[in-house]
């Protein structure tokens, strides 16, 4: 059996596979905010509880907003900050009592996706988050590739490439530097464009229907939204020429992105031809939590 933790800001979620990937258990719990000794525990308790109900004992992957730091082992660029500075993997293998596998969020979507979803089988799978935030993670032969530095696929942290002169320098972020991937390309930054043009915040599906029902103004942030995403995954395709890129987090249940998205790209990719697949994750919202559980396949 394999368990599976996804670490978020607001949700503790633990899942367990079976050899073949099937669901045997799955339970969430609030997350104890600014309290990592409660976090410690919460996923104690969770373990416990997964392995209580199925009877059996689990390897056991966690993702986290962050990433362990090659050099020092402890924590770092996780917005949960609390984590910040922690020897997250060792302070669990000491409350469990067993080894644990520790990735970025974004890499366990890759890891899931290449493993049973929508990049199944493919060498190189990009994977995209564009929720709250945007990050993404990468995944080689179903394995997270981290990076000499664990810092492999952290393009939130990027400035949206080919500025438009209307774009530059571009709004602050919380990373300390402008125009970012993760300001422009998140749902956060699609509701936040909204906001700056007419004054209203709405939630990214309330600016879909607008846009759907001809309004100009939606249909305006759309697209500015769509040049941007676009922008950046010709980057990525420029840069890594992944096999097939996967779409995750809210803003990729918009059915029109992948159709708008290819056409936006091209301009930017260099190359005659581009036909690599752009596909919404399979697995959805629990494509992370999958991931964390297959960190041991």
């Amino acid at each position: 059996m394999r368990l599976g933790i996804d670490w978020g800001g607001t949700k503790i979620e633990i899942i367990a596979l079976s050899q073949d990937g099937a669901e045997m258990f799955r339970q969430r719990v609030d997350t104890p905010r600014d309290d990592y000794v409660g976090c410690l525990q919460a996923v104690k308790f969770l373990v416990g509880a997964a392995e209580t109900a199925t009877g059996e004992t689990g390897t056991l992957g966690l993702g986290i907003p962050g990433s362990l730091s090659p050099k020092s082992g402890l924590v770092k660029n996780a917005n949960s900050t609390w984590m910040n500075g922690k020897p997250l993997d060792k302070d669990l293998e000491s409350v469990l009592g067993r080894p644990v596998r520790i990735q970025n969020d974004a890499n366990c979507l890759a890891v899931s996706e290449a493993t049973d979803g929508a990049g199944a089988g493919a060498h190189v799978v990009h994977a995209i988050i564009i929720g709250t935030g945007s990050g993404s993670g990468i995944a080689i032969d179903a394995k997270a590739h981290l990076g000499a530095n664990g810092i492999g696929g952290e393009w939130g942290a990027i400035t949206v490439p080919w500025l438009k002169s209307d774009e530059f320098p571009g709004p602050d972020s919380w990373i300390g530097h402008k125009g970012v991937i993760d300001r422009w390309c998140s749902g956060t930054g699609f509701q936040l464009d909204y906001k700056e043009k007419t004054g209203n915040l709405l939630k990214g599906h309330e600016i879909m229907a607008l846009k759907r029902s001809g309004d100009p103004v939606a249909s305006e942030i759309y697209a500015r939204y769509v040049s941007r995403l676009a922008r950046s995954l010709a980057m990525s395709a420029n840069l890594l020429d992944p096999d097939v890129f996967v779409l995750g987090g809210g803003m990729s249940n918009i059915d029109e992105l992948y159709q708008d998205l290819p056409p936006a790209m091209a301009p930017y990719i260099f190359s005659d031809t581009f036909d690599t697949p752009i596909r919404r994750a399979v697995h959805g919202d629990s494509s992370g939590v999958r991931g964390a559980a297959w960190l041991w396949n």
